[in-house]
């Protein structure tokens, strides 16, 4: 931790309410027209939110669930949100009416879910069975508008990955730039698999158990070649005290690694800003590091829980944590006016 005595800005984040259970993971979509993105929460209380990405206002809850909603994604073309649930399915919604459409079918709890990069009709699932699948969605057209139920797709009708490879749950999924690639977190292991031959190429057993793995990018209108990774995504991972970071179209060029002084729950990157945001373990407090050098830059305080998930936007204007305290915060990472944000610097009197 930095130096007490050093004077912060103060940074006011906008307060996202209305879970009522602990917020276990947070995620936005890519940038749509007019810089319009959104974001996704899931929660233990079993009804995952849809927000206006830039605000935080609430759009719609997508209810059907009946047990904790651990993780939320929402497809390339933002079209239809992923929800990964303690009771046994992953669920697949149509983000402009709430309606179910697929019911993903498991024989235990679902913890991951993942889309590829820009393909829409293909959901990546993992959990306690501790198997990767591929569903493909389209080979399953959603029940006609105004009919009874969604339709519903048994494990039997997707295809597994790397068979036999977990021996742990599966908590983290990630689908890398290069479409053939796919990335789980299980346990303290890291797995790159390769999907036409739906083996594993590589393991990374990491220090401690992994708490958060996610794919960072930015929209291509905002990407450069001057951003860590050099305009491709980068992986970020948190286990024990370490934040490890991969580049590359496959996600498995190390890029960084830092070790701190303290736990870490979740990561964030700020690929243009050059700088990291954790949530510390134990605590409440996010951490903002320099990507230099490793140095602590500011401490944002406000949370009750720990910090579960951090996403950064798709322009990278601003980042959101998800926290146990039932919460979602976003805080501002850009000058002038945006959003809610009256205007000045990050931090300044006049946000």
């Amino acid at each position: 931790m930095g130096d007490a005595s050093t004077p912060r800005p103060s940074c006011v984040p906008l307060t996202c309410h209305g879970h009522s259970r602990p917020v276990p993971h947070i995620s936005f979509s890519p940038l749509e027209n007019q810089d319009i993105y959104y974001m996704i929460s899931a929660c233990k209380d079993g009804n995952p939110m849809l927000r206006d990405g830039q605000t935080g206002d609430w759009i719609g809850t997508f209810l059907g669930h009946k047990g904790a909603v651990w993780q939320g994604r929402l497809s390339p073309d933002a079209t239809t949100a992923a929800t990964a649930s303690a009771d046994f399915t992953a669920k697949v919604w149509d983000t402009h009416t709430g309606e179910l459409l697929y019911v993903l079918q498991h024989d235990h709890i679902v913890r991951a879910v993942a889309y590829p990069f820009d393909q829409s009709r293909m959901l990546a699932t993992g959990g306690f069975e501790k198997k990767l699948r591929i569903f493909d969605l389209q080979e399953q057209p959603p029940t006609s508008e105004g009919a009874a139920s969604p339709v519903t797709i048994p494990t039997s009708q997707a295809f597994e990955i790397g068979e036999g490879v977990h021996t742990q749950p599966i908590k983290f999924i990630v689908w890398a730039k290069d479409p053939s690639v796919l990335i789980t977190a299980s346990g303290d292991t890291l797995r790159w698999f390769d999907l036409p031959t739906r083996q594993c190429t590589r393991a990374i057993k990491l220090e401690a158990e992994i708490k958060s793995c996610e794919l960072v990018s930015l929209a291509p209108s905002h990407s450069s070649p001057t951003d860590i990774g050099g305009g491709q995504p980068v992986l970020a991972v948190a286990a024990g005290k370490t934040a490890c970071f991969w580049g590359g179209l496959k996600a498995q060029d190390e890029l960084k690694q830092f070790k701190l002084s303290h736990g870490i729950a979740s990561v964030g990157l700020d690929l243009k800003g050059r700088k990291f945001v954790v949530g510390e373990e134990p605590g409440t407090w996010a951490h903002v590091y320099s990507w230099e050098d490793g140095k602590e830059l500011d401490v944002h305080k406000g949370h009750h829980g720990p910090i579960w998930s951090i996403a950064f936007s798709p322009d990278g204007n601003l980042y959101a944590t998800g926290s146990e305290d039932g919460t979602i915060k976003m805080w501002k990472n850009c000058e002038g006016f945006y959003g809610l944000w009256r205007g000045g610097a990050p931090g300044s009197s006049a946000d």
